[in-house]
């Protein structure tokens, strides 16, 4: 896959699109000229902190503010009592029989996790505010917690969300604010019925209990926002670290009860965001409360431990999964169980994670006939959970591709040959699996045939068994995924629970100069899409790419937007741009028509140019179109002056890649440590529009996998403290951690977009972490360690080699070498 970047200038308009142009964003961040929230400044300027609960469960008897109240240099101090809020922190995807606990922007009463705003300080500087916070006395009442999903929904849990003191009757006589038992929701996807008679049919079977462990996102910059009231128009403008400006916008209005036409959101720099600026917060609500209160700007920025404890996490799933097979090795059905932590809150779009972004990808690349998927999701005292890189595609795919390594072990199968034969055939597609969506297209076999080559997997398999009889472990570990992105369509969203349409909108603009500027409702923050979106424009439009400038994250220059997530801007936004093109160049054909005095249907466009067929010598570019359109002084009947179109683009349906990830590694069974050898790649995302991105986007992408698979782990003790709750203890892993990548692609496009593209941003996410534990657990064949939870880390995988030699009877030293002698050839084995 790798390719070297080229210049715009060496851009031709017939190469534009799939070429690995450079990316336009990089000057402005690596010379540091990026305006990033905290970056900007106002006149009389205040700053926000927010006093946090110590506790992971308790009840707040007193809140004395006197003291930050009196200290030089502060706003105001507010808590709960003085807030004049009308709305809740909204839920935006309901699921049937979900419960729905209130969440002010403040707690008032109780905290129910570690990091619950209590009391918010505005002050003329940062430091006074957050040493006003400081000095604030809360008397608590600390009560039990649970950190756990499955003990959560256990009859002795302590409850988190008790009846308010003032319920209001409902016809079943439950009390408002009430979760009995803990349980957010009960939902199940797939047929329980034909999968049981799957299973008492099966000849063999194979099964598992594993964790997805809770993860805390990291992008470069903490969440921020900045903002300003302007009490002469009513209008609130927000600067803040979103992924989704205009989403943030429409519930913040009914947050704070101000129109959405009176709120400006801007989304400037953004650095980094992995789902975790998706969700609306209680924050940005705060500072713009805060702003409205005292008639100043007020900036606030989380610090990185506040991030930690208060942005949204990720995955935390407990689940126990079977596998029935025939015979000959033939999937015939899986059943899979699950309880989710959806922390002590119901954040943004949190139902829909491990519901219907989980459970419809429990076919992964495989033609199973019955599978039944019954998820718990449980509240806990921990941060809330939603969306991080992936959301809910990689806890799937980690249940699938593990027991599918399993189910080939019962087999005594090859893994590779074991998923070839269980794989979609490539003549059944569009494929209706059994949990509800239909794949758009694949070809499993050459992104699995590629990747074998590239590992030469014979030759490494054979290297194994000489490197076993040495002493020394090799594994080989497969991830065979599927994504789904570019949710859609809207109908269907909304079916499913979703509180907003999927559509996205761009809107093509051509100057009477002939230049272009393109708007997205996207909001790009890290992936590229001023280059990628004017490869695009440029070549729908044949107008040079160094012409076009791509506009996103303002909500008062973008007609609507529903954000950047879920791999959906290429397939969604990117198909926006190029319909409204489209459109843009139809209009420009008609008047190109009639200024050359043709018929329309004589009319040829190629490159910008168009001309009248047979007639080559009678042309005119699209930028004289558009000077022309705009002069208007000979316009076609019934069509108007300019040079514009807008698009609201709903797909028929996701897009689905799909890819071969092999990680191989050797294991010191005495030490635990795990050492990669070499990590292949193969994905297919459809048609590339700009190569070199795609790739940066993969290895970005196994960075995290990686990550969780051997270092990340969110952590909290029996009091719901946060023991991870930094860099110090949350282990984020270096570059040096990060092995050697190769990566290539096969190309299957999607027939449900103009461009044929899919998703490429989560890929690595989705596929790396069962490579890395299917590659361990391969490695350890020989001890009879089948699973090991993740994070990988040297003591767990030591511990999984030698309780399992206890339990066996044995001594693990007793059929490998002294492990001095195991690197002798740094680690490569063999005679390389």
């Amino acid at each position: 896959m790798s390719s070297e970047t080229i210049e715009s200038d060496e851009l031709d308009i017939e190469s534009v699109l799939g070429s690995s142009v450079e990316r336009r964003e990089d000057p402005s961040l690596i010379t540091g000229e990026a305006e990033y929230t905290d970056d900007i400044q106002r006149p009389e300027m205040t700053h926000m902190a927010v006093l946090r609960s110590q506790h992971g469960h308790a009840e707040i008897n007193d809140i004395n503010t006197s003291t930050a109240e009196a200290m030089d240099g502060v706003v105001g101090v507010y808590t709960a009592d003085d807030l004049d809020v009308p709305g809740e922190v909204p839920t935006g995807w309901l699921l049937p029989d979900l419960k729905t606990p209130s969440h002010t922007i403040l707690a008032k009463d109780r905290v129910r996790y570690q990091g619950d705003g209590i009391a918010v300080v505005v002050a003329e500087e940062n430091a006074i505010a957050h040493d006003a916070v400081a000095a604030i006395d809360v008397d608590y009442n600390r009560l039990d917690a649970v950190t756990d999903p499955k003990e959560a929904v256990e009859d002795d849990a302590p409850v988190l969300h008790e009846p308010t003191e003032d319920p209001t009757d409902t016809e079943d006589d439950e009390e408002i604010g009430t979760v009995p038992g803990n349980q957010a929701f009960d939902w199940e996807i797939g047929d329980a019925d034909a999968t049981d008679e799957a299973f008492a049919s099966a000849a063999h079977t194979a099964e598992v209990d594993l964790e997805n462990q809770r993860l805390i996102p990291n992008p470069m910059e903490p969440r921020a926002a900045m903002a300003e009231y302007k009490p002469g128009t009513e209008e609130l403008e927000l600067h803040m670290t979103s992924q989704n400006p205009h989403l943030h916008r429409q519930l913040m209005s009914g947050v704070l009860d101000v129109p959405e036409h009176k709120i400006h959101v801007v989304a400037p720099d953004v650095g980094g965001g992995f789902g975790n600026k998706i969700a609306h917060y209680p924050d940005e609500a705060l500072v713009s409360w805060c702003a409205k209160e005292t008639e100043r700007p007020v900036k606030w920025t989380a610090t990185r431990s506040e991030s930690y404890l208060t942005g949204t996490h990720g995955r935390d799933h407990d689940t126990h999964a079977e596998l029935a097979m025939d015979e000959d090795g033939v999937i015939t059905g899986m059943r899979v169980e699950t309880y989710a932590s959806m922390g002590a809150y119901l954040s943004t779009f949190a139902p829909a994670i491990p519901t219907y972004l989980y459970g419809t990808l429990l076919s992964g690349q495989y033609d199973i006939p019955a599978i039944h998927c019954h998820v718990i999701g449980a509240f806990t005292n921990n941060a809330p959970t939603d969306a991080y890189r992936g959301a809910g595609r990689p806890e799937a795919l980690y249940v699938v591709e593990r027991m599918i390594t399993l189910g080939a072990r019962e087999m005594e199968m090859d893994p590779a040959e074991f998923r070839r034969k269980n794989f979609i055939p490539e003549d059944d597609f569009p494929h209706q699996t059994p949990v509800a969506v239909s794949y758009d297209s694949g070809d499993y076999e050459p992104a699995l045939d590629k990747a074998l080559d590239m590992v030469g997997y014979d030759d490494l398999r054979e290297r194994q068994e000489e490197l076993r009889e040495e002493g020394r472990y090799l594994g080989i570990g497969f991830s065979n995924y599927i994504e789904a992105c570019g949710l859609a369509p809207s109908e269907l969203a909304g079916q499913l629970g979703a509180q907003a349409g999927l559509w996205e909108s761009g809107l093509v603009r051509v100057h009477p100069t002939g230049k272009v500027t393109a708007f997205c409702g996207t909001s790009g923050h890290g992936q590229g899409h001023e280059t990628t979106y004017a490869q695009i424009v440029s070549d729908e439009l044949g107008i040079p790419y160094d012409d076009i400038e791509i506009v996103e994250g303002d909500t008062d220059e973008i007609p609507q937007g529903m954000g950047t997530y879920g791999s959906r801007s290429a397939a969604v936004g990117g198909s926006a741009l190029a319909t409204s093109s489209q459109k843009v160049v139809e209009k420009a054909k008609k008047i190109a028509a009639h200024l050359m005095e043709a018929g329309e249907g004589d009319i040829e466009f190629e490159n910008g140019e168009f001309s009248v067929a047979g007639a080559p010598e009678r042309s005119m570019g699209i930028q004289e179109i558009a000077g022309q359109a705009y002069l208007a002084h000979d316009m076609p009947e019934g069509i108007e002056p300019g040079l514009e179109e807008t698009s609201f683009y709903d797909p028929d349906n996701f897009v689905f890649p799909f890819g071969t990830h092999v990680a191989v590694v050797e294991v010191d069974p005495e030490t635990g440590e795990i050492e990669f050898e070499n990590y292949v790649a193969v994905d297919d995302v459809g048609p590339q529009i700009n190569p070199k991105i795609v790739e940066g986007q993969v290895h970005g992408g196994v960075a995290q996998g990686i990550g969780q698979a051997m270092y990340e782990g969110a952590v909290y003790d029996d009091n719901g403290q946060l023991t991870t709750g930094s860099m110090q203890d949350y282990t984020v892993p270096k570059a040096e951690h990060i092995p050697r990548m190769e990566t290539d692609s096969t190309v299957t496009p999607s027939p449900h977009n103009p461009l044929g593209v899919k998703g490429v941003g989560e890929a690595g996410t989705i596929a790396a972490p069962q490579a890395v534990v299917n590659a361990v657990t391969d490695a350890l064949q020989p001890f009879g360690v089948d699973h090991i939870d993740m994070p990988l880390s040297n003591e767990s995988v030591w511990q999984a080699v030698n309780e399992n030699a206890a339990a066996d009877g044995g001594e693990p030293s007793e059929t490998r070498r002294a492990s001095s002698d195991r690197r002798s050839d740094g680690g490569k084995g063999g005679d390389e």
